[in-house]
């Protein structure tokens, strides 16, 4: 193609990519001005249904507008053409033309026309002569190259389809994750586009890319299976708040927004806990043997008096003995019910018989059971004595009390005596009033279940509904009260019409919320999909909460398991999940790493042999040429160090970070960082990160393999054997 050639060409594409964002803009303020008028639409307030329909519809055009909004950035970034001669151009959103049959003129890049642009090669061009890719800035198209699949008719030049990939790769790090649409490789779009009901597991070492596949599969997902999936949303998981705000913009990107993102310590609403465990601690709480322990914790708060309790009546003074309350317990337990809802049977049961020992007493000599009246009239007086009687209200909170999870897990971890009782690991053993941690989050929620509602919290609900009801009841007797329409047999009344429940419920509160703000206050909301990023680090615990937050089993599980720093984390995938989806998971691995350069990882492989010799490193699509480096400093020169680099790289383009063991001023621990990249990374004290604990080379590993075009290590003591491959810089040597 000569220079001329080209240039023709170019306009002619700027030409279709202009009258594709005229097309745009015209979609986008129609549905602006449908937007206005449903809200200015009038309501009728006779019928409920109208505001329901009016807020349905304001959603559903907002969520349009969004669509619209976010599909300004690199509207169209490719175009296709067939053997036959057809054109598909590819982009974010799909356009069609409707003065001709709605022709497609632009292909959603999730649609299966678009999918040869991702997976057509020069061996398998499935039926594809050309893959064009734009390079554009803002709505400007400034450059194009061109990849000639299959075998070229020689009146053709064409060039390597690398060129957007490594124009992506090499770009200096914003603030968040970006998306990849334009760049998706082969490997990638075939776990995107994978039809798989179950769990996927999408495995990969560092900088594959398989966050980013991830989020793009939900996309996929919700693309194709929406009706199936928006109403109930999708729930992100991830290691902490720092990697959640890099990756938040991906979605929201693709025009997607019903979506949850949490980090494990977030699963129970109310609480947000970041502190963890010791390590000892954390596998004991992450084993599905604690769930043994918390049954033995509710059990041994519903006891057997150590010596009858007397009950004084008005005529009568009755003893609940150990017996009775045994009996009690047997039958509660019997029942099947979560700990709070059993006590009822737990109290219907000791009533019993304390109502049948009274009748006995009282009604000795003169009652006899053919009197039925006289017995039903004395024992409705004795129940209601026994409801109101403190002794007997305090005996019952003793013997089967109502139980929060928080009150519950509280008394057991700060009470030696109470985990002997449990059965527990003295390990668990802490301080009255410590906060709680990540792993106790899951503990937390399973005692939702196995403690069940707290009834006080029910009864006030109740209480409210019934003073909301009562006072609607008010409302409608003055809405007849008037005598002219009393005195008119055919007139409708209100009360005609609507009850003072009905007329409650049309004022109570209703809840406007969007979709993941809502699904994220609701322990009890289910979700329709879940990804799982950094998987490898949840216990088996943490995956009886999501199991429970998605009955469906739509999991989408992201991880490496070389890079675990969690003791009560994976050791192997099938060990975690087969209990949970025997047979419905499938396994697929990512081998190219995109973020970080041979150069660097050279250096994590040497220590990725030593720490997991079996696990293969992924090959690094590119080399920059520039080699990582270590230096010795003493303890006192190391904050001058750090400083250096950081005032270093704030004169460049790009992100930076120094990494470091906790106690050095100025660095963030590895676990902190984990998901993340940064265009240089300093690493600071490395033998001291090795010392940390039992995964302290995989907390190493992770530190090493953020960086994307730097790495620099500073230590004070000496350099770990497995980064002999740094280049040494001098004790004078500016970093």
């Amino acid at each position: 193609m000569t220079t001329r050639e080209y240039d023709d060409e170019l306009q002619s594409e700027q030409q279709h990519v202009s009258d594709l964002y005229r097309r745009l803009d015209a979609e986008r303020a129609r549905v602006r001005e449908s937007y206005a008028a449903a809200l200015r639409s009038p309501i009728d307030k006779k019928d409920g249904g109208t505001l329901v329909q009016r807020d349905s519809e304001v959603r559903a055009l907002a969520m349009e507008m969004r669509r619209l909004d976010v599909a300004d950035t690199g509207l169209c970034f490719g175009r296709l053409d067939a053997v036959s001669g057809e054109r598909s151009y590819i982009g974010r959103i799909g356009i069609f033309d409707a003065d001709d049959d709605y022709e497609p003129l632009l292909t959603d890049w999730r649609a299966p026309a678009a999918r040869p642009f991702y997976t057509a090669t020069g061996a398998n061009p499935e039926n594809m002569r050309r893959r064009r890719q734009f390079h554009s800035r803002g709505r400007q198209v400034v450059d194009f190259t061109d990849e000639i699949l299959g075998r070229p008719d020689g009146s053709e030049r064409g060039g390597t389809g690398d060129a957007a990939l490594l124009a992506a790769v090499n770009a200096p790090r914003g603030d968040g994750m970006r998306d990849i649409v334009a760049t998706i490789q082969a490997e990638q779009d075939e776990i995107i586009r994978l039809d798989h009901p179950g769990v996927l597991v999408i495995e990969g070492g560092p900088g594959t890319g398989k966050t980013v596949v991830a989020l793009h599969r939900v996309a996929y997902l919700l693309y194709t299976q929406r009706r199936r999936i928006e109403n109930h949303g999708v729930l992100v998981v991830g290691p902490n708040s720092a990697f959640l705000t890099h990756i938040g913009r991906v979605l929201p990107s693709l025009g997607e927004t019903d979506v949850v993102f949490m980090t494990a310590g977030d699963l129970v609403p109310g609480l947000h806990v970041t502190a963890d465990d010791t390590p000892h601690a954390t596998r004991l709480k992450g084993s599905l043997q604690i769930l043994d322990v918390l049954a033995a914790a509710i059990a041994d708060r519903q006891r057997v008096p150590a010596h009858p309790i007397l009950v004084e009546l008005t005529d009568v003074t009755v003893r609940i003995d150990a017996e009775t309350a045994q009996w009690a317990i047997e039958e509660a337990r019997g029942s099947g019910l979560p700990h709070n809802e059993a006590r009822a049977k737990f109290v219907e049961i000791v009533t019993y018989v304390l109502t049948e020992r009274a009748i006995a007493r009282i009604g000795r000599g003169w009652l006899t059971r053919e009197d039925r009246q006289a017995w039903e009239n004395l024992r409705s007086d004795l129940l209601a004595e026994l409801a109101a009687n403190e002794t007997f209200t305090a005996a019952v909170d003793e013997l089967w009390p109502i139980l929060t999870p928080e009150s519950l897990l509280a008394s057991l971890f700060s009470s030696a005596e109470r985990l002997a009782a449990a059965g527990a690991d003295a390990a668990l053993l802490r301080s009255q009033g410590d906060p709680w941690t990540v792993s106790d989050v899951p503990l937390l929620d399973e005692l939702v279940d196995l403690l069940g509602p707290d009834e006080p919290v029910d009864d006030a609900a109740e209480r409210e509904r019934r003073a909301e009801a009562q006072y609607a009841e008010g409302v409608l007797d003055m809405m007849v009260s008037r005598e002219d329409l009393m005195s008119d047999e055919d007139h409708l009344l209100a009360t005609d019409l609507l009850y003072a429940e009905d007329l409650a419920e049309r004022f109570v509160e209703r809840d406007t919320r969007e979709l993941a703000e809502r699904a994220a206050g609701d322990r009890d909301w289910t979700y329709r999909h879940v990804v799982v990023d950094e998987a490898q680090e949840l216990s088996e615990m943490d995956w009886r909460v999501l199991m429970r937050r998605c009955p469906s089993r739509s999991f989408t599980a992201v991880g490496d398991l070389a890079q675990r720093r969690s003791v009560g984390g994976a050791t192997s995938w099938d060990s975690m999940l087969e209990p949970y989806v025997p047979g419905r998971w499938v396994y697929r691995s990512l081998s190219v790493n995109y973020r970080t350069p041979a150069e660097i990882m050279a250096v994590a492989a040497d220590l990725l042999a030593e720490f997991a010799p079996g696990v293969q490193p992924p090959d690094s699509v590119r080399s920059t040429g520039v080699r990582p480096w270590s230096k010795s400093v003493t303890e006192n020169e190391l904050p001058s160090a750090i400083a250096e680099f950081v005032r270093a790289e704030a004169e460049r383009d790009g992100t930076s970070v120094v990494i470091g063991p906790p106690g050095v001023p100025g660095t963030v621990p590895p676990s902190k960082t984990k998901g993340l990249e940064f265009d240089a990374v300093l690493v600071v004290e490395p033998g001291r990160i090795l010392d940390q604990g039992p995964r302290g080379a995989a907390e190493l590993y992770v530190a090493l393999t953020r960086a994307t075009q730097r790495l620099g290590v500073l230590h004070s003591g000496p350099l770990p054997r497995a980064l002999g491959r740094l280049e040494g810089k001098d004790a004078d040597a500016r970093i």
